[in-house]
């Protein structure tokens, strides 16, 4: 684990009186969300006023095929497929790709972390070391020549190339499918976390070199309190077995602010482990995740000793506390 409580640097002092309590301060609780695919400019204008209106800071991790028109899908090969395929699609146009960018821009201007989620979201479960090293070498790439590609250089940002350079530091796997050629891939490729894993619970960052990983917890949900994965899409399927029921989708949004409530709960009132929530760039079961989320942010980020934060924050975070215990990885 990478963090211990702070307690373990705290003593008594000898100020107190010999009977009275010392209450050692507890580490903030941090929540942690992400959106994955990063595609529909719609909802990234729509997440970056949620984000401003609740005080929260996400972690968006970018498909990289949605930075090219589909006329040009045949610029991208991903390992082991066809030239010009891709899971999740492209651009439907140059226009809808340059408002993309300034949403990218935007986002990274306002504090939110911009991470990987490689390019044609296929499953690279089995994928070699090269294989992944493809992938992030077209990711950072299109990344890089993104706005000359979409013919608009001369209104790439001044900062672009060094965000492009340094910036993009988090990964997470498509299909959470992380195979054992990925890490090596990761750290030759300069990321410092992956956050492709899931745990039983909330769980502390783990070390895996020289990566911090992240995991996506199980969280009871519903009446029967089973476990799921704290993730837009396994709720979508838990509930609609992944077919849109907008009818439901009242009772559906409360189930799930259920779920996070008693998630945050258990660990704000406990060790305040941080909690990870996952979420897509679609609406499912007619947005009703999405309100749920909403209404949680809303009346989570603003309570005491509550940070609402990307990644990138958590590990800034995380790294300041373990200075200040000194507690090992």
């Amino acid at each position: 684990m990478l963090l211990l409580s702070l307690a373990a640097a705290l003593g008594a002092s000898p100020a107190f009186a010999k009977d009275d309590a010392i209450e050692t301060p507890k580490r903030k609780q941090l929540v942690i969300v992400s959106f994955d695919g990063a595609h529909d400019n719609l909802l990234w204008e729509k997440s970056r006023a949620m984000a401003k209106r609740t005080g929260a800071h996400f972690t968006y991790f970018l498909s990289c095929t949605f930075l090219f028109p589909r006329e040009e899908r045949a610029t991208y090969q991903a390992p082991h497929e066809k030239r010009g395929r891709s899971n999740v699609g492209f651009s439907p146009d140059k226009e809808d790709t340059i408002l993309r960018l300034g949403e990218i821009w935007l986002a990274k201007l306002e504090g939110h972390d911009i991470g990987s989620h490689a390019c044609g979201h296929f499953d690279g479960g089995k994928w070699s070391a090269d294989d992944w090293k493809a992938e992030f070498t077209f990711f950072h790439e299109a990344l890089k020549n993104a706005w000359q590609n979409a013919g608009v250089g001369e209104r790439e940002p001044a900062d672009w190339q060094r965000f492009v350079k340094e910036d993009i530091r988090g990964f997470r796997a498509p299909y959470l499918s992380a195979g054992n050629g990925l890490m090596k891939a990761l750290e030759d490729n300069g990321f410092t976390y992956d956050a492709s894993l899931v745990s039983k619970g909330p769980a502390m960052p783990v070390a895996s070199g020289k990566l911090a990983r992240f995991a996506l917890p199980l969280i009871p949900e519903g009446t029967s309190k089973r476990p799921v994965i704290a993730m837009d899409y396994n709720l979508y399927v838990r509930h609609s077995k992944g077919k849109e029921k907008p009818e439901n989708s009242t009772a559906f949004e409360e189930s799930t602010l259920k779920a996070y409530r008693d998630a945050f709960a258990r660990q704000y009132d406990g060790e305040r482990i941080p909690l990870q929530l996952g979420f897509h760039f679609v609406e499912m079961n007619a947005g009703a995740y999405w309100r749920a989320l909403d209404r949680f942010l809303t009346e989570t980020c603003g309570q005491k000793d509550v940070a609402c934060v990307s990644y990138a924050q958590a590990m800034d975070i995380l790294a300041k506390e373990k200075r200040a215990t000194g507690a090992a990885l």
